[in-house]
Formats: C-alpha cells, sequence, structure tokens
C-alpha cells in the first residue's frame, strides 16, 4: 500500500479510542441488562465487534500489525437472501444445560406440586426427567434460564437465530419437525454463546505481551 492511501498515526489512534469507548458502552450495557436477550446488549455488542474491525483494520495497514480481536463465525455465515422487508420470522433459540445438582431440581418441582392443588398426590417430580418436565411446564424458558441455578442446572453453549420469510406459516405447519429445514441465508442476525471463545481469548491473551496501554481481548461471544 503506498503512503498516499496508508491511514496516519492519529487516525490510527482515534480508531484505538473508539474501541475503548465502545468496550466502556459494552459493559455498561451488560451491567444494566434486563435479561437473557437485551437488545442494548446486542446493540453494544454490535458496536463494539464494528469499532474493533476497523481498527484492526488501520492497524495492519499503518504498521503492518495484527489484534487477537476475532469475532466468533463471522465468515460461516452465507450472506442473506431473504426478502427485503419481511412479512414474518421465526426466532430459534436453543440453551443447552448440564444437571449439577439433581436434588436442588428435585426440591423445585416437588414445591412447584405441592402449590399446585391439581398435582396432590402426583409423582412426576420424583424423577429427574419428571422433574425437568415440571419446571419446564411451569416456567417460561426466559425465566428457567434467568434461575437456572436456583433449579440445579449449568448453563451451556446457546444460540438464537431470527430468520426471515415471506409469510407466516400455517397453524401447525412446522410442528412436527421445528427445527428442520432452516435457510441459512435467511438468517437475518444470530447470536451465539459459548465458553470456548472465552477459552479462545484466553489462549490468545497467553501468547501476548500486553502493555498497560494495550487493549484487552474482546471478549466476543456474542454476534
Amino acid at each position: 500500500m503506498s503512503d498516499a492511501v496508508q491511514p496516519t498515526a492519529a487516525e490510527v489512534r482515534a480508531a484505538a479510542e473508539a474501541v475503548k469507548t465502545a468496550l466502556d458502552r459494552h459493559l455498561a450495557a451488560v451491567e444494566r441488562r434486563s435479561g437473557e436477550d437485551d437488545p442494548a446488549v446486542y446493540e453494544a455488542f454490535n458496536e463494539l465487534a464494528a469499532a474493533a474491525e476497523v481498527y484492526d483494520e488501520l492497524l495492519y495497514d499503518r504498521y503492518d500489525e495484527v489484534t487477537p480481536f476475532e469475532i466468533p463465525g463471522a465468515e460461516e455465515t452465507p450472506p442473506y437472501t431473504g426478502p427485503e422487508e419481511p412479512n414474518a420470522l421465526s426466532v430459534l433459540i436453543r440453551r443447552d444445560y448440564a444437571v449439577v445438582e439433581p436434588q436442588r431440581l428435585l426440591a423445585q418441582a416437588q414445591r412447584v406440586e405441592a402449590a399446585d392443588d391439581e398435582s396432590l398426590g402426583a409423582e412426576a417430580s420424583r424423577t429427574v426427567h419428571g422433574a425437568l418436565g415440571v419446571l419446564f411446564g411451569e416456567f417460561e424458558p426466559d425465566e428457567i434460564a434467568s434461575r437456572h441455578k436456583e433449579f440445579g442446572l449449568e448453563e451451556g453453549d446457546s444460540t438464537l437465530w431470527v430468520t426471515a420469510a415471506d409469510e407466516p406459516a400455517e397453524p401447525g405447519e412446522w410442528l412436527e419437525a421445528p427445527f428442520e429445514q432452516v435457510d441459512a441465508e435467511r438468517v437475518v442476525c444470530r447470536f451465539d454463546v459459548s465458553a470456548v471463545f472465552d477459552d479462545d481469548l484466553d489462549d490468545d491473551a497467553d501468547g501476548a505481551d500486553l502493555e498497560d496501554e494495550d487493549l484487552e481481548p474482546l471478549d466476543a461471544d456474542r454476534r
């Protein structure tokens, strides 16, 4: 790249300051989050990702250096080819949990049954799979996610996909196979959470000798 088109040192520094500002905004949004799928957190994350990408490009163009910043899976999703103005959408959510305290799970399910007059004498809560049925039948998935430790669960990976459609599905149309035939090119946006992203960032950090003024790797576990 010629000197005429190289970014200036001031432009690189300004991009670094933009990343710092975006980091602060992202942390503030996380601290104020209102739930698992708080749109303010996603917006702050996207702004942070965009700022990091600009800084990374300018840093490379000016100094031939790179950063450890990475947005997982950004190149894996094909370009969106769905309708410009979708008339309908589907939200697909998967959340994994490990049952780490079965006795706590059973106790919570038994409390639900004890409070329900219609369940007197029921024994669904006596087994782990029965207790899961009781709790997921009583509480919304978002409440389970926010209170998972109370139910003896530990969070694993999770993902949320928003897909566009030309028209709403007919009632009962996809109930037999709700998660099949997802068109990746109609995914409007996708947000993933996984401990593997933290592990990757830890590996990058172990291999870098950062000065105090250097930026920490981004917690890029969403997109």
